[in-house]
């Protein structure tokens, strides 16, 4: 017996014959011909014209970016920088141009070691500083500019204005301590007193000890006051010793001759 199969009972049977092939088959085109000639002209006018219009398109808006960015930090008043930074009313100010940042930030890096970073507000007397600042540490820089001998304690006296206390630095110093543990009592302001630490240094060397002691005895006041760390409190007497020494300074002005150290 001979069994016959039929194709339609077989699942896995094809029901079309294959088909021969078309003779009708697309032809490519060639980049050398007439037509493909056109289409890469196309393509390289298209190019040329949107592309840079797309590139200026991106250029102004990161220009807009950047102009709408310094137009904010330019704006960025001292009573809106002190409230961002004070902790407990108490405000950490320096005062730094551009040439003194690599000072700055290794000034940073000690205050965040002593945990107290956040109180910090820089005063940038260029807009350099002010970006650069407030780029990587956003609220923390507002422009100060005022006359080069009477910044400083025009700077401070306006935070004892806004009601803050405020520890002010120079950026050529590092903390290796916490400063406000040695403010003992609760007077209007702390000066450091540079000869007084002279003195401590020099304990165990007898010269060394006698040539501080007649730089001491010659000096016109029992103190040699510097200005590189100030703590004021927000008091009538800390706000009367900024603004007389405001006038001093400006009855003093600077000059090559005579160096007024604001």
């Amino acid at each position: 017996h001979s069994c016959i199969n039929d194709p339609s009972s077989d699942p896995f049977s094809n029901a079309s014959p294959i088909s021969p092939p078309s003779s009708n088959s697309q032809r490519s085109i060639s980049v050398f011909s007439r037509t493909g000639i056109i289409v890469l002209l196309s393509l390289m006018v298209i190019l040329g014209v949107f592309a840079p219009w797309s590139g200026m398109s991106q250029s102004m808006f990161s220009i807009s970016r950047k102009v709408s960015s310094l137009s904010k930090w330019r704006d960025y008043s001292m009573a809106e920088a002190a409230s961002f930074v004070t902790k407990n009313g108490t405000i950490i100010v320096c005062a730094v141009s551009q040439p003194y940042l690599p000072f700055l930030n290794n000034w940073l890096i000690s205050i965040t070691r002593q945990k107290h970073q956040e109180k910090v507000l820089v005063i940038a007397e260029d807009y350099a500083t002010l970006h650069k600042v407030n780029e990587k540490w956003p609220d923390h820089a507002v422009l100060g500019f005022f006359n080069f001998t009477s910044r400083r304690p025009r700077h401070l006296l306006q935070i004892l204005e806004l009601g803050y206390s405020v520890m002010y630095n120079d950026v050529d110093m590092v903390w290796f301590g916490d400063p406000f543990c040695y403010l003992e009592g609760n007077h209007d302001v702390y000066f450091s007193d540079d000869m007084a630490a002279t003195l401590g240094y020099c304990k165990m060397d007898i010269l060394c000890c006698l040539a501080a002691f007649i730089i001491y005895f010659f000096h016109a006041s029992s103190l040699w006051l510097i200005s590189c760390v100030i703590f004021l409190r927000p008091t009538d007497g800390a706000k009367l010793v900024m603004k007389k020494w405001t006038e001093e300074l400006q009855a003093q002005p600077w000059s090559k001759a005579k160096k007024a150290n604001d």
